[in-house]
């Protein structure tokens, strides 16, 4: 378990692909049990430990993920992450090279969640239950076969940007479930929640937390090659 942040009421973890980071019916040690044990352990803390888990992140993707150590905390991140506007995320994606999509732009659609399939669809605005998603991308990074896109959410939907990118012709590297034509070897998407920017809770000081990006030949090299 990687720390990326820590003090008396916050602390963030870059998430490894495959790890949840909540319960489910796997029955796999979610992130935030890890991260309980480690408080437990650290500060010689009897009995149960808080730990309040104010979003998450898909199982197949990495990244920077929030916990709140104290009930204060948790209730001013919740009211943070609703709010969209009090927390800038950026994440960064891999996908193959498409010359045919324009290097930036912004995304608007309404997405529709179907949970028995645990999948997002682009659907017309009129449809019940869906809801406006929007975000910005531009390429960061080129190589021969794939490009590094740099995405800003405005909104935090189900599958948000897997949907929206393949919808305009770039599936990221992984993700079979959005259109990608093959797998990762270890199961993940490459797709990382790269860096997360808020005023924190409590103290009121401005932070920027940024996840080093995966172990992985491609994700280094296209890091390296990273323009603003």
């Amino acid at each position: 378990m990687t720390i990326l942040y820590e003090d008396n009421h916050i602390i963030a973890i870059n998430k490894s692909a495959g790890e949840i980071v909540q319960g489910d019916k796997t029955g796999d040690v979610p992130l935030v049990e890890k991260v309980r044990e480690y408080i437990r352990e650290k500060y010689q803390k009897p009995g149960n430990v808080f730990i309040g888990s104010p979003h998450r992140l898909d199982r197949p993707t990495s990244g920077v993920v929030l916990f709140a150590k104290t009930s204060k905390a948790l209730t001013r991140l919740n009211d943070m992450f609703r709010d969209h506007k009090a927390i800038k995320k950026t994440y960064w994606a891999i996908v193959a090279r498409n010359d045919r999509v324009m290097e930036q732009g912004r995304l608007e659609n309404y997405l529709f969640r179907n949970e028995q399939k645990n999948k997002t669809y682009i659907v017309n605005p009129n449809t019940d239950g869906a809801k406006l998603a929007i975000l910005t991308y531009r390429v960061a990074a080129k190589s021969e076969r794939y490009e590094l896109i740099e995405i800003e959410l405005e909104t935090g939907r189900h599958h948000q940007i897997r949907c929206q990118l393949s919808a305009i012709g770039l599936p990221i590297k992984g993700d079979l479930k959005y259109g990608a034509k093959r797998s990762n070897k270890d199961g993940s998407i490459s797709l990382h929640a790269r860096q997360i920017e808020f005023i924190h809770p409590v103290s009121k000081q401005l932070l920027k937390i940024i996840a080093p990006v995966p172990k992985d030949i491609l994700w280094e090299t296209l890091e390296k090659q990273y323009t603003i």
